[in-house]
């Protein structure tokens, strides 16, 4: 029960620093650890194959094109 509160609390914290964030990078991270903590929560409520594709698309595929974008703005100067 501790475990799933942390996770919870942590989920909130992440997710509010994800869209406060004026920093794009460090915005992307916050997004890819409220992926990693929804992930872990969903595990932990035994739904194995949500929690596997959670990892494998938002914190694996779009944090990647998220981090794409973001060097393809950097590199025309925006």
């Amino acid at each position: 029960m501790v475990v799933e509160l942390v996770l919870v609390a942590l989920l909130t914290v992440l997710s509010i620093l994800a869209v406060e964030l004026r920093d794009l990078l460090k915005a992307i991270l916050a997004f890819t650890g409220v992926s990693i903590a929804l992930s872990t929560i969903f595990y932990l409520m035994g739904a194995v194959y949500l929690a596997a594709f959670q990892l494998l698309i938002y914190a694996g595929a779009v944090t990647v094109l998220f981090l794409a974008t973001l060097h393809a703005g950097e590199e025309r100067g925006e």
